[in-house]
């Protein structure tokens, strides 16, 4: 019973997280916003796994990276090559969002894309699990995501043109064993983004759900139990091309690999059938 990093790459550094403020790095620390013509896109969860692959393909195709995470170090593992600028933030801080998202449009005066990466999990029964570790994972998965969406969002609308992404999971469509906080944040957010996109209508700004599979990253190793259940799991790569094309072609929904589809519409137009393959397969 292990609270973990996910594979959406909220990888805690060693030692004692430091509650600190979103910080551009020291070279962009001052100044007015660059003016850029490139696109923009915001990463949380860049340190490593999903969101570092996502920078990665971004930065393929020229855009201007903001790195954040709350390991700097690994930050710039990430952004070695490129010209992307880290931006350290805890977002499980009460004003990490706030201040990221300041962090942010100070450093390039705006935010084309947010993909919103950073996530924690948490292994065992949810009758074991401390009250403390429901609220971090709550606090992680779906409330900072939340509040980062709203600190950048009025941003996008002035501009009349934006995309977010946000990360979800299977967890978030059928409900996975052990898993109940982790599933049930994911779902939140698939909730979220539907009525988001509704009410962005007409504003130019687009919202993207990706609905991802078991991804091989280190997060089952942190959670101090392996990966045993009969999916195949896909490469952080593969989740990161999937981005990218769902942010290409404005894309509201993407399920990774695309054959997850089928659980999901299952639990609606069959939901005795699918409980009974839910109980075999977990």
């Amino acid at each position: 019973m292990t609270l973990t990093g996910s594979g959406s790459a909220y990888d805690p550094p060693a030692g004692p997280a430091p509650h600190r403020p979103a910080a551009p790095s020291p070279a962009r620390e001052h100044g007015p916003p660059r003016r850029l013509d490139r696109r923009v896109a915001l990463v949380t969860g860049a340190s490593s796994g999903i969101g570092a692959a996502t920078a990665r393909r971004f930065a393929m195709d020229g855009w201007q990276l903001l790195l954040s995470g709350r390991d700097r170090n690994r930050l710039e593992q990430t952004a070695s090559g490129t010209s992307a600028v880290v931006l350290p933030a805890d977002l499980a801080a009460p004003d990490g969002p706030r201040l990221l998202a300041r962090s942010a449009l100070h450093t390039t005066g705006r935010v084309d894309v947010l993909v919103a990466g950073a996530g924690i999990g948490w292994a065992g029964p949810f009758a074991a699990m401390p009250h403390t570790d429901i609220d971090r994972v709550l606090a992680l998965d779906l409330n900072a995501t939340l509040h980062l969406v709203r600190e950048v969002l009025p941003s996008m609308i002035a501009a009349g043109h934006g995309r977010v992404v946000l990360l979800g999971s299977i967890a978030g469509c059928v409900g996975a064993r052990e898993e109940a906080v982790y599933s049930a944040a994911k779902a939140a957010l698939a909730a979220f983004s539907e009525a988001l996109r509704q009410e962005l209508r007409g504003t130019g700004v687009g919202v993207t759900l990706v609905v991802a599979g078991p991804v091989d990253t280190a997060f089952f190793a942190r959670r101090g139990r392996p990966y045993d259940r009969s999916h195949r799991m896909i490469s952080p790569g593969c989740v990161a091309g999937a981005v990218w094309e769902a942010v290409r072609e404005e894309r509201d929904l993407v399920y990774i690999p695309a054959w997850l589809a089928l659980p999901d519409r299952l639990r609606t137009l069959a939901p005795k059938v699918f409980r009974r393959l839910l109980n075999r397969f977990g």
